[in-house]
């Protein structure tokens, strides 16, 4: 009988997201987290469909290339759909609404990247950015069954993207040289791979069920980051 309990004990710590969930806690936990990818995964399809049709569509392509400011609206644009997602998340049909929208800019930011940079590198950068992901994604849960706790990361991590938006801003008024591009590159990619295991370490202990779209919308963007981050250091590389 003591065998048996030690037994269901074990395989019930086996099968939690992380030590002394309760099993009803943790079907809430695994069925919150299912849904979060599949939003996430619909996001990216829509991502892949956007970004395709803005590089091999020559009309939109022409545009967006001899147009700067629309490019640079487009890009400024998810950031100020960021404060209507956020206030309606929790608000159907308001949020999928905010986030398709959101979702389709920022599809059309990447497909601009894309569109300006060798088919090749696009490649590289895609496959990259899909073996860290998973690697790290997977990590992330290992580590979380075992007790591991990822939350002292936020400070660190804010404090370094901080330098990183100040830095693209220094970019921007005065342009460096292709040594410091690829630099900022493996900055950024580094930055968004240990948000990646930040944010997905509180998708499973501290998201709660009502934010789905916005724990989607955070990982969406630390994966879009780390391949645009990634683009950029093949692209400085490839000189």
């Amino acid at each position: 009988m003591n065998g048996f309990t030690r037994m269901s004990k074990g395989d019930l710590e086996e099968g939690t997201l992380y030590p002394g969930l309760s099993l009803g806690e943790n079907e809430l936990r695994w069925g919150f987290v299912r849904k979060v990818y599949g939003i996430l995964a619909a996001q990216f399809v829509l991502t892949t469909i956007v970004s395709a049709v803005t590089v091999l569509y020559t009309p939109i392509n022409d545009t967006l290339k001899g147009s700067p400011g629309l490019a640079l609206g487009l890009a400024i644009l998810p950031i100020v759909l960021l404060c209507p997602l956020y206030h309606y998340q929790q608000k159907h049909p308001l949020n999928f609404i905010f986030l398709g929208l959101f979702t389709v800019f920022m599809s059309l930011s990447v497909g601009i990247a894309c569109a300006n940079t060798k088919g090749r590198l696009v490649l590289e950068a895609l496959i990259l950015t899909s073996a860290v992901v998973a690697s790290l994604t997977g990590y992330t849960f290992w580590a979380s069954k075992k007790g591991k706790d990822f939350s002292y990361l936020g400070p660190i991590l804010f404090a370094c993207l901080i330098v990183l938006l100040m830095t693209s801003f220094i970019q921007i008024l005065f342009p460096l040289g292709p040594v410091s591009h690829a630099i900022y590159g493996g900055f950024g990619a580094l930055l968004f791979s240990a948000y990646l295991v930040y944010d997905t370490d509180n998708l499973i202990k501290r998201f709660t069920y009502d934010e789905y779209i916005w724990a989607s919308v955070i990982l969406y963007l630390d994966i879009l980051n780390l391949f645009l981050s990634l683009l950029q250091l093949l692209r400085s590389s490839d000189g």
